[in-house]
């Protein structure tokens, strides 16, 4: 089978559904028939322990479907985060008056970082003579 971004199409399928259900469940009205349902199923009386083994299953599929949705949406923030620090590259780097250390900064350690960014500061705070 043909695979779309390194993904077969059984993946693909379990993507989309993993989200589809995510969705549903974290709607307020699917929390409150599903506490609904657990109070009516005690309230006629059925086997409690078919309750139980079934929500175990549901707390554990859900789980499972809920984080493949979030590491998706990670995925797709961090595609976005490095087009953003590429765009933000070319600013600096055409910019005549910025300081050209600071393309590719997020690729440096935190404390690197924190440093050229307190030296940002101060440059604003004091500016050129001259200017």
């Amino acid at each position: 089978m043909s695979e779309q971004n390194g993904k077969s199409w059984l993946e693909t399928l379990g993507c989309r559904v993993s989200e589809w259900v995510a969705d549903v469940a974290a709607h307020p009205f699917a929390q409150i028939g599903f506490v609904v349902l657990c109070l009516a199923w005690f309230f006629v009386g059925w086997n409690i322990n078919i309750l139980t083994a079934g929500l175990s299953i549901l707390a554990i599929t859900l789980t499972q479907m809920v984080l493949n949705s979030q590491k998706e949406r990670d995925i797709d923030a961090h595609r976005r985060d490095v087009a953003m620090h590429a765009k933000l590259d070319e600013l600096v780097a055409v910019s005549i008056k910025a300081r050209n250390d600071l393309v590719g900064v997020e690729e440096r350690d935190e404390e690197e970082i924190v440093e050229l960014k307190e030296g940002v500061k101060e440059a604003i705070a004091d500016p050129p003579v001259g200017e």
